[in-house]
């Protein structure tokens, strides 16, 4: 607190110099001035008033500065972003990583737009208007673009990995390879889509896609799209070649959902997948 407007010298301090003393007392040398009480009780005042001060100011700083306790803990600072995508999908530590898969949230419902002729297969809105634009340009050009699969939920894809995995007696390493676990594939996220080609459909879901007119069409035309291969020849996150897998990163959230998770380092996504 600053007492500076608080003065401990009394202000009505009568001067020592002869000139305030009045005539009379002057001139009679047995006459001893009279001695004022009032600049003892401005003395006083003063200290007493800074002393009053001093404790109000004590008071407040008592109740209003929070008390510590041995529980206590200071606030975390967080060094997540600070609006995360609507999707939810992006994975930004290894502890996201389940054999060599990121993990993903469903996209809504809401969300999602048809794609195929019989309405089964979708995509999220933008992703779907943007591959049913490129299906157009594919087939302008005498190609023909098919979808074999689009969204998938959590539960498609426990089935999937699971059932079909002990089918094929798979280890779990093994199945994925082939097919991200339950909660991990980008086809989770409605930007993802597997596509085939209509004049060669032996090739669907299998390497050798990419001797189709189809694949050929797509490598050279699909970023005009937005779309790009997940999984190329030789990728960091170990998943087999994939040819006919390909994701939309064409607006914000679709870009975070992917590229987030890809800011990894490709030594953090090879130790969770051993």
């Amino acid at each position: 607190m600053d007492n500076a407007g608080f003065s401990e010298k009394p202000q009505d301090t009568p001067s020592t110099s002869g000139e305030d003393i009045p005539e009379a007392l002057r001139d009679s040398p047995d006459a001893a001035p009279k001695l004022s009480i009032r600049p003892l009780i401005l003395i006083i005042g003063g200290v007493v008033g800074v002393a009053l001060i001093a404790v109000v100011s004590g008071f407040l700083f008592f109740v209003v500065t929070p008390k510590k306790t041995k529980d206590s803990q200071p606030s975390p600072v967080s060094s997540t972003p600070a609006t995360p995508s609507k999707a939810g999908n992006s994975a930004t530590s290894k502890e996201n990583i389940v054999l060599g898969h990121f993990s993903y949230t469903e996209a809504p419902e809401s969300e999602l737009q048809p794609i195929s002729n019989d309405r089964r297969i979708k995509m999220r809105k933008a992703a779907a208007q943007k591959y049913l634009e490129m299906v157009a340009a594919a087939r302008s050009a005498g190609v023909i673009l098919v979808p074999i699969s689009g969204f998938r939920s959590i539960k498609d894809q426990e089935q999937l990995f699971f059932a079909v995995g002990a089918q094929r007696n798979q280890t779990p390493a093994q199945r994925a390879a082939v097919s991200a676990p339950p909660g991990h594939s980008e086809h989770h996220t409605g930007y993802a889509v597997d596509i085939g080609d209509g004049a060669a459909r032996a090739t669907d879901v299998n390497p050798n896609f990419e001797k189709t007119k189809a694949y050929q069409w797509l490598e050279a035309n699909a970023a005009r799209f937005s779309f790009e291969m997940s999984f190329p020849k030789n990728n960091v996150q170990g998943v087999s070649y994939e040819p006919w897998h390909w994701r939309f990163v064409g607006d914000r959230d679709s870009l975070e959902t992917f590229y987030k998770a890809k800011n990894l380092k490709p030594a953090q996504i090879q130790s969770t997948s051993q």
